[in-house]
């Protein structure tokens, strides 16, 4: 019984995601990496900018989910931008892998007053599998063989930015899915998912060394009508180019403000060209009496710098 209540819990706590991988599931965005957030962002950086993320859900449970990630993007020319992510994703004996890239275009609406305004698209295929060679004692003839299905789709972002805020406006997921290898009653087909994403970057003048940044992140998925949101806040110490930084988020679903999906503290810094960045999450819900939390790792590096001089690459 305590083996069934787990599962169910797990499940409840998943659905989030929904079948489709929605990256960010978690807060690898805050990692100085908001391309991962909307396309909108690839190409935005003097430098192509490569990430790799890792998290471990629910430590201290057996085959918890587990999730890597690696992205790239960097500039075209003074006006457009592409990226990539490649993804690996586990959650017992489903698992998902696919990959998305991306293209931005760049417009600049006022140079002297750092006011910039983005769009993307951005084509991803994933691949969704039940894994049933581990199974044990399965009796059901109907289970037969390894489940798969291969689906593409595509993005839509869109990102305002003028002095230190931003406003990145993005739809996921757009087409339905096609349904034929699963079961039509249960597996959802509509994957859509909308989400939003602001911010500022607040210093007292150029000259200073310190850094306010709250943000908000949104996302409303459209086939159960549940939306979720983060409230962040990062504070970012500058040491000439380099930097660190310190912050906390918390999510919760928006239905159940007073009861917080996750509270996670987020550390990390920026040395040269190499970047890293951690945060763990604290599960405040119902699976807590199993697990205390997620880690999320990032490491990255930025390389040839000075391959665009737009001010709008800043």
């Amino acid at each position: 019984m305590k083996k069934k209540l787990l599962f169910l819990l797990m499940i409840s706590f998943t659905s989030v995601r929904g079948q489709e991988l929605t990256i960010p599931q978690l807060s690898q965005y805050l990692s100085d990496n908001p391309f991962l957030m909307s396309p909108s962002y690839a190409g935005i950086g003097n430098y192509v900018k490569v990430r790799m993320n890792g998290l471990t859900q629910w430590v201290g449970v057996q085959d918890a989910p587990g999730t890597q990630s690696l992205s790239a993007d960097v500039r075209l020319g003074n006006r457009s931008g592409i990226g990539m992510v490649l993804y690996n994703d586990a959650n017992g004996e489903t698992k998902q892998r696919g990959g998305k890239v991306s293209f931005a275009h760049h417009l600049t609406i006022d140079k002297y007053e750092d006011n910039y305004f983005s769009m993307a698209l951005s084509f991803s295929l994933n691949q969704f599998r039940i894994d049933i060679e581990n199974f044990v004692d399965n009796n059901d003839p109907a289970v037969v063989d390894d489940r798969a299905s291969s689906s593409p789709n595509f993005d839509l972002g869109t990102l305002y930015r003028k002095g230190g805020f931003y406003l990145s406006l993005n739809v996921s997921n757009i087409l339905n899915k096609n349904l034929q290898k699963f079961d039509p009653i249960f597996e959802p087909n509509i994957l859509r998912n909308y989400y939003l994403y602001s911010g500022y970057r607040y210093k007292r003048n150029k000259r200073d060394d310190f850094e306010i940044e709250p943000s908000v992140f949104f996302q409303y998925f459209e086939n159960d009508k549940r939306s979720v949101t983060d409230m962040n806040i990062k504070f970012r110490w500058y040491d000439f180019l380099d930097y660190y930084y310190a912050g906390f988020t918390y999510r919760f679903l928006n239905d159940q403000l007073g009861a917080p999906l996750y509270l996670a503290p987020i550390m990390g810094l920026k040395k040269g060209d190499f970047y890293f960045g951690y945060s763990y999450q604290v599960i405040m819900n119902n699976i807590l009496g199993y697990s205390s939390g997620t880690h999320v790792l990032t490491l990255g590096i930025d390389l040839f710098q000075g391959i665009s001089n737009c001010t709008c690459t800043y």
